[in-house]
């Protein structure tokens, strides 16, 4: 019995994804901090789509949360075919002024995390191929950010590992694809500690958690090497790729400036 392994699964685009994946009857490993959340979702979805559904309440900013999960998952004799990594937030503000270890944090969960559960699962991955990895980044990454500095870098550094390790593993049988959703409708804005104008701004161009979630998983499924859900996200991290840096870079410092 296959499952697919799914972290920050309680809520936004990993929830979607795990109810786009239970309608295909694939069974789940869901990964989240809140206990709560985890088991009456858990028990929605196997009531409704027949599967099973493992889950494991967690923080996974800790150093030593992926090697937590490879052991729940091999305690509980679960067979991973497809890894996804959804776990992640942003923080916005002046770099000096966002404290070290909330940066950190980020870093572990948006970087460290992704590269060590890739490590630890890839041995897995092989034994049971086909096989995905999808590691879900953001638009951010195809230019720096300011006020959003280590956000971006940070996806950044997803969007470069997974193409680079989509080449590696292409040969094994295991397709890895990179997400890269803009503004959706989820409490990123919150958790970033954005202000009301900022909000405001991503409530105009928010797509549906469902949307994305739907593209993503058709999309992995598909094999596809990069996803960027919707029109206006797909022109923007293009144009960001053929424009000068200056430009796309000044525009985004001007609309993430804490001084308007």
């Amino acid at each position: 019995m296959n499952y697919a392994l799914i972290t920050g699964a309680s809520k936004g685009i990993g929830k979607e994804i795990a109810l786009q994946l239970a309608d295909r009857k694939i069974n789940l490993v869901l990964v989240a901090r809140s206990a709560d959340l985890l088991k009456t979702f858990a028990t929605e979805l196997e009531v409704k789509y027949s599967i099973s559904v493992k889950t494991l309440a967690l923080d996974l900013s800790l150093q030593n949360a992926a090697q937590q999960v490879f052991d729940f998952c091999k305690t509980n004799n679960l067979t991973i075919s497809i890894l996804i990594n959804n776990a992640g937030y942003g923080l916005w503000g002046n770099f000096e002024k966002i404290p070290l270890t909330d940066l950190n944090n980020m870093v572990q969960l948006n970087n460290n995390l992704v590269v060590n559960l890739c490590h630890l699962f890839i041995p897995e991955l092989k034994k049971n191929t086909p096989a995905y990895i999808m590691n879900v980044c953001s638009t951010a990454a195809y230019q720096a950010v300011a006020y959003l500095t280590v956000y971006a870098a940070s996806k950044a550094f997803v969007l470069l590992f997974t193409r680079g390790l989509r080449q590696e593993l292409k040969q094994y049988g295991i397709s890895v694809t990179c997400l890269s959703p803009g503004s959706t409708d989820t409490n990123f804005t919150n958790r970033a500690n954005m202000n009301e104008r900022l909000k405001k701004t991503a409530d105009k161009f928010n797509m549906k958690p469902k949307d994305v979630a739907k593209a993503a998983v058709d999309g992995m499924f598909n094999k596809k090497a990069e996803i960027l859900p919707g029109l206006t996200n797909l022109i923007s991290a293009k144009a960001a790729e053929i424009m000068p840096k200056s430009l796309t870079e000044s525009i985004a410092k001007s609309l993430y400036s804490p001084d308007k």
